[in-house]
């Protein structure tokens, strides 16, 4: 039976995504590679614990003779490429682990995919022809947008911190595999992602967070920077729509038509909390805002013009922004207890 190898699968939309695969293809085997760093989710391996059609290895993507094994061994007929450092803060306090990872492990991730895959004429080889890479970015390699506007596949990439650089970076390589040696890649941008599982260091459960232990909410500047939303399983989605049915050498923008100030959701989120977890004070948790220094280089505002995945592939994100959060905030709640 062939195997889909999932990187970073016990990461926040890695971990999400996999649960999706195990809910509508309970079939299909799943490998999924993770270092388990700092922002592994380890209560993911007891959610699968038992299940035949999970297999999981720590590993690092960069290690190329692992994958080279990996790939030797396991009959990988898929790659779904989660696996990278992602949050903007450390990559400006700490940038090499964002090269390596997002750059050289997509690289080694590549080459290894090609030398399973291809021939030595860079041909696919029959046992493959239906294999498929599917690299997963993010609409922030596209840089800042002004008060109009919105990213779309076509939009001059132009990322402004070491972490979207590393991954405008990924995204380059993974289209130079496609069209030198014709592997059969696809690749999805997508815009901030909320829901269950994400680790705390994020905007969302930190809001929740600090907000529950009675401690400051901290808010970048004036609040006032604009980000599109996309509920995590909406993306999961997504994510297999275009694993299946996309057309290679092809990328995909995904958006969840949800444009919000950090102020604004951090109130909507406030709003969740006072109503079904309120303070012992009697007051709202929108007193503990506080707005700290703006990070270095913040993008103003992002935004996704989903209109090709829309129309090619007819998805379209499902879930109402205001019962995504809703979710996300009970179980948040709910983890704490």
């Amino acid at each position: 039976m062939k195997t889909i190898l999932i990187t970073g699968g016990l990461g926040f939309i890695g971990s999400n995504f996999a649960d999706y695969l195990i809910e509508i293809k309970p079939d299909q085997n799943l490998l999924i590679l993770d270092k388990k760093t700092y922002a592994a989710d380890p209560k993911a391996l007891d959610r699968w614990k038992g299940n035949t059609q999970v297999s999981f290895v720590k590993g690092d993507i960069c290690d190329s003779t692992l994958l080279e094994k990996l790939f030797c061994e396991n009959n990988i007929q898929g790659v779904i490429h989660f696996a990278a450092e992602s949050h903007v803060d450390n990559s400006i306090s700490g940038p090499q682990a964002f090269v390596e990872t997002n750059i050289m492990g997509t690289f080694q991730l590549l080459e290894a995919a090609r030398k399973s895959w291809l021939d030595d004429n860079q041909k696919v080889k029959p046992a493959f022809n239906s294999a498929r890479f599917h690299h997963i970015s993010t609409d922030e390699v596209y840089g800042a947008l002004g008060p109009e506007g919105a990213f779309t596949e076509k939009t001059p990439y132009a990322p402004n911190s070491p972490y979207s650089a590393s991954k405008a970076a990924s995204d380059h390589l993974a289209r130079s595999y496609f069209h030198t040696y014709g592997l059969p890649v696809v690749t999805t941008n997508c815009s901030n992602n909320f829901g269950p599982n994400q680790h705390h260091e994020k905007l969302i459960p930190t809001i929740i967070r600090k907000a529950i232990q009675e401690e400051s909410i901290p808010i970048y500047g004036t609040g006032e920077n604009i980000r599109d939303w996309l509920f995590v399983k909406d993306h999961c989605k997504a994510i297999q729509i275009v694993f299946e049915r996309g057309v290679l050498g092809e990328v995909y923008a995904v958006g969840g038509d949800n444009e919000k100030t950090n102020l604004e959701l951090c109130a909507s989120v406030i709003s969740i909390l006072d109503k079904i977890e309120p303070r012992t004070n009697g007051e709202s948790y929108y007193k503990l805002i506080t707005h700290v220094t703006d990070r270095l280089g913040h993008d103003y505002r992002y935004a996704i013009d989903a209109t090709k995945i829309k129309n090619d592939l007819k998805w379209t994100p499902q879930t109402p922004f205001e019962e995504g959060l809703k979710i996300t905030v009970e179980h948040y709640l709910a983890k704490r207890k």
